[in-house]
């Protein structure tokens, strides 16, 4: 099956969350199986490392038509670990020093989607079109009521994947004639309005043939109100081509047997090298070396919808007990200057880290005995994952991917592979953590049944990958 893997980022040459992690790892896995993949990017120079820029071939050039503009694309290439790597260049759009948030991005990412749809011919016409997040999600729309005439594509069928349905690429009417060069008919129809804008998102949901999101758990939450965005109402409608299918990692990047990463090494059978990258985390955040005291792992943006300020409201009472606190993140300056304070007053028993250092996330993820994610919503998460391959147990809010991934722990059966909570209150996230320190302080026994049960779950794309194959697989006889 030949695939075109359309998004705005892709690990390792430039990502800015999971979506570029997922670009980066289930094409490579798809490759395995068997299947030609194509991963088709925009040309982000200032953020690609030199010596991938360095292996980039420059095949050929062309002009693309962004309503009245005449606007230039060179394709790059680059082939790395069996995909094809496309890369569509315009210094004027893709030239800066991050990838979203300008005025100009409703004309930047039609630029990206017209060029993708005019050179598919020349980069060879896939099966599968398969579009992420808002940025390609107008893919599935402009190939049907714009690129219909070419015959070529008759046959292609399109997946539109959605990470975060928080960002649907809400633009101004005139976008739809002013940078795509089409009538207002399906705008004035209500087909790609909602709220009187032109919804990239929406548009995508209604054209493509099969809709996903990055866990079972997410595809239900979206089709209500409280986590949908407004656009419930739609999923709701189409509901039939709506599934989720659960987000893996990269166990060749992740695997702490030989993480280049971290000092010491382990593994489910034998881990001593976890007791003493506990020990380097501690000397490595200035905090009392001690094996017996609970150490509580963050790695994250620092943000609302991660509900720090949630944690926030607890810190005081978190750190009057015998615990450790690591924090590595950056995000809003209220929830900085918060944690800034306890880790002044606290100093033997919390460590915060105003950065993004990925050494240092690893020997977290590494070191600690629990990894606390208490988001308000999470449409799949990757950090709880990798904090289980490293046999840190996750305490998470019981929601979305967290939802999905993580086995609270019984106390009864004395199973599970972390700690969850269900409502989203300050006090309930503050017992849910205690019930994990008293575990640790009570039954270390129980808690290395856990880890080693956490650590053989199988969150592998090897694994992952399948629902996709099965997916595209359906959209044969279509």
């Amino acid at each position: 099956m030949k695939i075109l893997f359309a998004a705005a980022e892709c690990a390792p040459f430039f990502k800015t969350g999971g979506l570029g992690d997922v670009a980066g790892a289930l094409p490579k896995e798809l490759v395995k199986k068997g299947h030609e993949v194509t991963v088709i990017l925009p040309f982000a120079k200032s953020l690609m490392k030199a010596d991938f820029q360095e292996q980039l071939q420059d095949d050929f050039y062309d002009f693309v038509d962004v309503g009245w503009r005449h606007e230039y694309v060179g394709v790059k290439s680059l082939s790395r670990d069996g995909v094809t790597y496309l890369f569509l260049d315009n210094e004027k759009y893709f030239g800066r020093d991050g990838l979203y948030g300008y005025f100009d991005d409703g004309e930047r990412f039609a630029w990206f989607d017209l060029a993708i749809l005019q050179l598919m011919e020349r980069i060879g016409v896939p099966d599968i079109l398969h579009a992420n997040d808002f940025h390609t999600a107008m893919l599935p729309f402009l190939l049907k009521e714009k690129f219909g005439w070419i015959k070529a594509y008759d046959q292609v069928k399109t997946v539109l994947t959605i990470h975060n349905i928080e960002f649907q690429g809400a633009m101004d009417p005139s976008v739809l004639s002013d940078l795509f060069g089409m009538g207002m008919e399906r705008f004035y129809e209500g087909v790609v309005e909602h709220h009187g804008a032109l919804n990239f998102m929406k548009a995508g949901i209604l054209y493509a043939d099969r809709v996903t999101t990055v866990s079972p758990s997410y595809a239900q939450e979206i089709m209500t109100p409280e986590f949908g965005c407004g656009l419930d109402e739609i999923l709701r409608y189409v509901s039939g081509k709506v599934s989720g299918i659960l987000n893996g990692i990269d166990y060749e990047v992740y695997n702490p047997i030989d993480d280049p990463l971290l000092p010491k090494h382990f593994y489910v059978d034998n881990m001593a090298g976890k007791a003493e990258m506990k020990r380097t985390l501690q000397r490595k955040m200035n905090l009392p070396v001690d094996a017996g005291v609970p150490l509580i792992g963050m790695v994250s943006r620092l943000t609302y919808q991660k509900g720090f300020d949630l944690v926030l409201s607890q810190m005081e009472k978190l750190l009057s007990q015998e615990v450790q606190v690591v924090l590595i993140g950056t995000g809003y300056k209220d929830l900085e200057d918060g944690f800034r304070y306890f880790a002044a007053k606290y100093p033997n028993k919390f460590t915060l880290v105003i950065d993004f250092n990925l050494k240092t996330a690893q020997e977290i993820y590494a070191g600690s005995d629990f990894f606390l994610m208490p988001s308000a919503f999470e449409p799949c998460g990757l950090s709880q994952m990798i904090a289980m391959r490293y046999g840190t147990l996750p305490i998470v809010h019981e929601i979305g991917g967290l939802k999905d991934t993580v086995v609270p722990y019984n106390p009864y059966e004395k199973t599970g592979t972390g700690f969850g909570f269900v409502a989203f209150e300050g006090d309930v996230l503050l017992a849910t953590i205690c019930r994990a320190i008293k575990l640790f302080w009570d039954d270390q026994q129980t808690i290395e049944a856990m880890r080693t049960r956490a650590m053989k779950e199988d969150f592998s794309w090897e694994t992952k990958s399948q629902g996709y194959i099965e997916l595209y697989q359906s959209l044969e006889n279509l």
